[in-house]
Protein backbone atom coordinates (compact mmCIF):
# COMPACT_ATOMS: atom_id res chain seq x y z
CA UNK A 1 0.00 0.00 0.00
CA UNK A 2 2.69 2.45 0.89
CA UNK A 3 4.78 1.57 -2.55
CA UNK A 4 1.62 2.07 -4.23
CA UNK A 5 1.05 5.39 -2.35
CA UNK A 6 4.77 6.27 -3.22
CA UNK A 7 4.40 5.72 -6.95
CA UNK A 8 1.46 8.04 -7.24
CA UNK A 9 2.95 10.57 -5.02
CA UNK A 10 0.68 10.45 -2.46
CA UNK A 11 1.62 12.56 0.84
CA UNK A 12 1.66 11.49 4.14
CA UNK A 13 -0.85 12.43 5.34
CA UNK A 14 -3.17 10.81 2.63
CA UNK A 15 -1.12 7.60 3.65
CA UNK A 16 -2.96 7.22 6.77
CA UNK A 17 -6.37 6.60 5.70
CA UNK A 18 -5.96 3.94 3.33
CA UNK A 19 -3.52 2.35 6.19
CA UNK A 20 -6.30 2.09 8.48
CA UNK A 21 -8.27 0.15 6.36
CA UNK A 22 -6.03 -2.29 6.35
CA UNK A 23 -5.59 -2.29 10.30
CA UNK A 24 -3.10 0.40 10.84
CA UNK A 25 -4.19 2.68 13.81
CA UNK A 26 -1.33 4.20 14.12
CA UNK A 27 1.18 5.33 11.30
CA UNK A 28 3.01 8.61 11.78
CA UNK A 29 4.67 10.99 9.29
CA UNK A 30 8.36 9.17 10.61
CA UNK A 31 7.12 6.05 9.76
CA UNK A 32 5.93 6.61 6.52
CA UNK A 33 8.91 8.73 5.57
CA UNK A 34 10.65 5.88 6.86
CA UNK A 35 9.24 3.52 4.28
CA UNK A 36 9.62 5.70 1.69
CA UNK A 37 13.56 6.22 1.80
CA UNK A 38 13.31 2.53 1.85
CA UNK A 39 11.59 2.40 -1.20
CA UNK A 40 14.19 5.77 -2.13
CA UNK A 41 17.07 2.95 -2.03
CA UNK A 42 15.45 0.15 -4.29
CA UNK A 43 14.73 2.59 -7.12
CA UNK A 44 18.06 4.06 -6.52
CA UNK A 45 19.19 0.32 -7.09
CA UNK A 46 16.71 -0.72 -9.77
CA UNK A 47 18.30 2.45 -11.62
CA UNK A 48 22.35 2.20 -11.08
CA UNK A 49 22.32 -1.64 -11.67
CA UNK A 50 24.45 -3.10 -14.42
CA UNK A 51 23.31 -3.73 -17.74
CA UNK A 52 24.30 -6.86 -17.62
CA UNK A 53 21.78 -9.39 -19.76
CA UNK A 54 22.96 -7.82 -23.24
CA UNK A 55 23.38 -7.47 -25.64
CA UNK A 56 20.28 -5.38 -25.87
CA UNK A 57 19.42 -5.75 -29.61
CA UNK A 58 16.12 -3.73 -29.81
CA UNK A 59 15.92 -0.09 -27.82
CA UNK A 60 12.78 1.62 -27.37
CA UNK A 61 13.14 5.33 -25.97
CA UNK A 62 10.28 7.67 -24.87
CA UNK A 63 9.25 10.60 -23.03
CA UNK A 64 6.22 10.85 -20.58
CA UNK A 65 5.46 14.26 -19.16
CA UNK A 66 4.93 14.13 -15.50
CA UNK A 67 4.06 16.52 -12.91
CA UNK A 68 5.76 16.73 -9.59
CA UNK A 69 6.05 19.15 -6.77
CA UNK A 70 9.01 20.80 -6.61
CA UNK A 71 9.82 23.58 -3.85
CA UNK A 72 6.01 24.06 -3.72
CA UNK A 73 4.97 24.50 -6.96
CA UNK A 74 3.39 21.68 -9.20
CA UNK A 75 5.57 21.63 -12.44
CA UNK A 76 5.93 19.45 -15.53
CA UNK A 77 9.34 17.12 -15.83
CA UNK A 78 9.95 14.77 -18.00
CA UNK A 79 10.72 11.11 -17.58
CA UNK A 80 13.11 9.61 -20.14
CA UNK A 81 12.54 6.11 -20.38
CA UNK A 82 14.70 3.17 -22.33
CA UNK A 83 13.41 -0.30 -23.26
CA UNK A 84 15.54 -2.90 -23.99
CA UNK A 85 15.56 -6.53 -25.78
CA UNK A 86 17.81 -8.90 -23.51
CA UNK A 87 19.90 -11.82 -24.41
CA UNK A 88 16.63 -13.97 -23.37
CA UNK A 89 14.22 -12.44 -25.45
CA UNK A 90 12.30 -10.55 -23.04
CA UNK A 91 11.60 -6.59 -22.38
CA UNK A 92 13.56 -5.21 -19.67
CA UNK A 93 13.32 -1.30 -18.34
CA UNK A 94 16.83 -0.13 -18.99
CA UNK A 95 16.96 3.12 -17.42
CA UNK A 96 14.49 6.02 -15.93
CA UNK A 97 15.61 9.60 -15.32
CA UNK A 98 13.77 12.73 -14.97
CA UNK A 99 14.79 15.80 -16.94
CA UNK A 100 13.34 19.55 -16.84
CA UNK A 101 13.41 19.76 -20.72
CA UNK A 102 12.91 16.64 -22.95
CA UNK A 103 16.48 18.00 -25.19
CA UNK A 104 19.25 16.60 -26.80
CA UNK A 105 21.33 17.94 -23.77
CA UNK A 106 19.20 15.55 -21.93
CA UNK A 107 18.90 12.83 -23.81
CA UNK A 108 22.50 12.58 -24.93
CA UNK A 109 23.40 12.46 -20.27
CA UNK A 110 20.93 9.65 -20.49
CA UNK A 111 22.03 7.22 -23.55
CA UNK A 112 25.57 7.78 -21.77
CA UNK A 113 24.85 7.00 -18.43
CA UNK A 114 23.17 3.45 -20.47
CA UNK A 115 26.44 2.60 -22.14
CA UNK A 116 28.57 3.56 -18.73
CA UNK A 117 26.26 1.06 -17.05
CA UNK A 118 26.79 -1.69 -19.96
CA UNK A 119 24.21 -1.23 -22.90
CA UNK A 120 25.54 -2.85 -25.72
CA UNK A 121 25.30 -4.78 -29.09
CA UNK A 122 22.17 -2.51 -29.70
CA UNK A 123 20.82 -2.96 -33.52
CA UNK A 124 17.87 -0.54 -33.93
CA UNK A 125 16.23 2.04 -31.63
CA UNK A 126 12.54 2.73 -31.91
CA UNK A 127 11.40 6.28 -31.12
CA UNK A 128 9.49 9.80 -32.38
CA UNK A 129 11.54 12.22 -34.87
CA UNK A 130 12.23 14.36 -31.34
CA UNK A 131 15.24 16.31 -32.98
CA UNK A 132 17.49 16.04 -29.90
CA UNK A 133 17.07 12.25 -29.00
CA UNK A 134 17.33 11.31 -32.86
CA UNK A 135 20.78 13.23 -32.64
CA UNK A 136 21.98 11.37 -29.57
CA UNK A 137 20.88 8.52 -30.80
CA UNK A 138 23.44 9.16 -33.74
CA UNK A 139 26.02 10.21 -30.99
CA UNK A 140 25.58 7.01 -29.02
CA UNK A 141 24.96 4.59 -30.48
CA UNK A 142 26.57 5.12 -33.97
CA UNK A 143 26.22 1.52 -35.04
CA UNK A 144 22.59 1.36 -34.68
CA UNK A 145 20.45 1.80 -37.18
CA UNK A 146 17.07 3.93 -36.14
CA UNK A 147 13.55 3.55 -36.69
CA UNK A 148 10.58 6.01 -36.96
CA UNK A 149 7.87 5.48 -34.62
CA UNK A 150 5.06 4.04 -37.50
CA UNK A 151 2.41 5.36 -35.05
CA UNK A 152 3.76 8.68 -34.21
CA UNK A 153 4.84 9.31 -38.17
CA UNK A 154 1.33 8.89 -39.21
CA UNK A 155 0.01 11.59 -36.94
CA UNK A 156 2.64 13.91 -38.62
CA UNK A 157 1.59 12.85 -42.42
CA UNK A 158 -2.45 13.31 -41.43
CA UNK A 159 -1.47 16.57 -40.64
CA UNK A 160 -0.23 17.62 -44.27
CA UNK A 161 -3.41 16.79 -45.73
CA UNK A 162 -7.35 18.20 -45.38
CA UNK A 163 -9.41 16.19 -42.25
CA UNK A 164 -11.53 14.92 -44.65
CA UNK A 165 -9.02 13.34 -46.83
CA UNK A 166 -7.56 11.75 -43.35
CA UNK A 167 -9.21 8.25 -43.45
CA UNK A 168 -7.93 7.34 -46.95
CA UNK A 169 -4.53 8.58 -46.52
CA UNK A 170 -4.15 6.68 -42.63
CA UNK A 171 -5.68 3.83 -44.77
CA UNK A 172 -2.75 4.29 -47.51
CA UNK A 173 -0.14 4.36 -45.48
CA UNK A 174 -1.61 0.97 -43.44
CA UNK A 175 -1.42 -0.90 -46.61
CA UNK A 176 2.59 -0.79 -46.71
CA UNK A 177 2.97 -2.18 -43.69
CA UNK A 178 0.87 -5.21 -44.34
CA UNK A 179 3.07 -6.73 -47.25
CA UNK A 180 5.13 -9.64 -46.14
CA UNK A 181 8.52 -9.34 -47.25
CA UNK A 182 10.99 -6.44 -48.08
CA UNK A 183 10.30 -5.78 -51.92
CA UNK A 184 6.45 -5.72 -51.06
CA UNK A 185 7.12 -3.39 -48.93
CA UNK A 186 9.25 -1.66 -51.08
CA UNK A 187 7.04 -1.60 -54.01
CA UNK A 188 3.46 -0.92 -52.43
CA UNK A 189 5.65 2.61 -50.98
CA UNK A 190 6.04 3.41 -54.45
CA UNK A 191 2.38 3.13 -55.27
CA UNK A 192 1.11 4.94 -52.33
CA UNK A 193 3.77 7.73 -53.13
CA UNK A 194 2.23 7.95 -56.36
CA UNK A 195 -0.99 8.22 -55.41
CA UNK A 196 -0.61 10.83 -52.59
CA UNK A 197 1.67 12.71 -55.58
CA UNK A 198 -1.92 13.35 -57.40
CA UNK A 199 -3.89 14.27 -54.76
CA UNK A 200 -1.62 15.48 -52.14
CA UNK A 201 1.55 16.78 -53.50
CA UNK A 202 3.03 18.23 -49.95
CA UNK A 203 2.06 15.04 -48.47
CA UNK A 204 3.78 13.12 -50.78
CA UNK A 205 7.08 15.15 -50.38
CA UNK A 206 6.66 14.63 -46.48
CA UNK A 207 6.50 10.70 -46.87
CA UNK A 208 8.86 10.56 -49.30
CA UNK A 209 11.54 12.36 -47.05
CA UNK A 210 10.75 9.55 -43.93
CA UNK A 211 10.45 6.57 -45.63
CA UNK A 212 13.75 5.46 -45.13
CA UNK A 213 13.68 5.88 -41.45
CA UNK A 214 9.98 5.16 -41.45
CA UNK A 215 11.08 1.52 -43.22
CA UNK A 216 14.15 0.68 -41.11
CA UNK A 217 11.84 -2.08 -39.59
CA UNK A 218 12.42 -4.36 -42.64
CA UNK A 219 16.15 -5.01 -42.58
CA UNK A 220 15.30 -7.56 -39.78
CA UNK A 221 13.18 -10.77 -39.73
CA UNK A 222 9.72 -10.25 -40.90
CA UNK A 223 7.84 -11.88 -37.79
CA UNK A 224 9.33 -9.61 -35.55
CA UNK A 225 8.01 -6.73 -37.81
CA UNK A 226 5.44 -6.07 -35.75
CA UNK A 227 7.03 -5.49 -32.55
CA UNK A 228 9.77 -2.78 -34.06
CA UNK A 229 8.08 -0.81 -36.32
CA UNK A 230 6.69 1.19 -33.45
CA UNK A 231 7.20 2.17 -29.66
CA UNK A 232 3.61 2.21 -29.00
CA UNK A 233 2.19 -1.40 -28.12
CA UNK A 234 -1.31 -0.88 -29.23
CA UNK A 235 -0.28 -0.22 -32.59
CA UNK A 236 1.05 -3.73 -33.25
Amino acid sequence: MVATAYLLGVSTRRVEKPAESLGVTQLSKSQVSAMARHLDEQVTAFRNRPLDTGPYAFVWADALTQKVREGGRIINVHALIAVGVNADGHREILGLDVATAEDGAGWLAFLRSLIARGLTGVQLVISDAHPGLVDAIGATLPGASWQRCRTHYARNLLSQVPKSAQPWVATLLRTVFEQPDTDAVQAQMTHVLDALEAKFPKAAAHLDAAQHDLLAFTAFPREIWRQIWSKNRRSV
